[in-house]
């Protein structure tokens, strides 16, 4: 399917609410920006670090400080947060999971285009910073969430009905993406087995990302894996795509079950 490169805030949006955009929307999510000696780094914070209430609080304050009613405005719904405007402006690309932990140079609208955003960036951590919402935090030993990462700023894609499989997901960019397609949407039912009995010809699955430690995603990762092997061997399913968050995709097919001659080979080596 063609892929979305802007309007990914819209798409999110639309995935959360089930009702379209009709005005420019960014994605505005809740993040730490650690400074080093020459860079600064971006790191997510996770749903389970901070309490809806702070989130509220600090949206107040932006709305109250930044906003222009005329274009601009700063909007939560439920867990998540957007920026919303009548006048639109080059925004990051990627969602504060996709580059957690790097540096955020590359990652930022440059050139003369960019000058509203890096005001309206630098203006937002400068209100963050005198929060109490961020003292009361640094009392309690947590990360201060002293910025907003701002992505996927555009317009929501017009609806076209495309023939894609029905979609079992809870990720709201991708259900946003289905309904701008006319396609069916199911919640995460919670195994893969779930998903093969309610649409045995075929469907796209999102598996639920958390916050776990290394090893946890390990395991994790090698039950979806294990799963996915038995329903491609006992199943109508001849062929997995299995698209990895870390960029790798892996392509298979139910003969490729009984290739028991192969010699493992290791992962390819990953480019950061």
């Amino acid at each position: 399917m063609p892929a979305t490169n802007d309007g990914l805030g819209a798409l999110r949006l639309w995935g959360q609410t089930g009702d379209r955009p009709t005005v420019w929307i960014a994605a505005a999510d809740p993040v730490h920006i650690a400074a080093g000696l020459d860079h600064l780094r971006l790191h997510c914070l996770w749903p389970e670090e901070w309490q809806d209430r702070e989130l509220r609080v600090l949206f107040d304050e932006l709305q109250s400080a930044l906003a222009d009613d005329d274009s601009l405005g700063f909007v939560r719904i439920g867990t998540r947060g957007y920026l919303r405007g009548d006048l639109s402006m080059p925004t990051a690309l990627l969602s504060p999971a996709s580059i957690n932990g790097l540096k955020i140079t590359d990652e930022l609208p440059a050139g003369p285009e960019a000058a509203t955003f890096q005001k309206l960036f630098s203006e937002i951590q400068m209100t963050l910073h005198n929060s109490p919402v961020n003292q009361q935090r640094a009392e309690q030993n947590k990360r201060a969430i002293n910025s907003l990462w701002i992505w996927g700023g555009g317009l929501a894609a017009e609806r076209q009905a495309r023939d894609i499989p029905p979609l079992f997901a809870d990720d709201a960019v991708v259900r946003g993406y289905w309904n701008s397609s006319c396609a069916v949407i199911e919640p995460w039912p919670g195994t893969l087995d779930e998903c093969v009995e309610r649409a045995p010809q075929g469907f796209v699955a999102v598996t639920p990302d958390s916050v776990a430690s290394a090893e946890e995603h390990a395991d994790v990762l090698s039950t979806y894996l294990r799963d996915l092997r038995r329903i491609l061997k006992n199943s109508e399913l001849r062929q997995l795509k299995i698209l990895f968050r870390n960029g790798l995709t892996a392509i298979l097919s139910a003969s490729q079950i009984f290739r028991f001659w192969r010699r493992n080979t290791p992962f390819p080596a990953q480019e950061r």
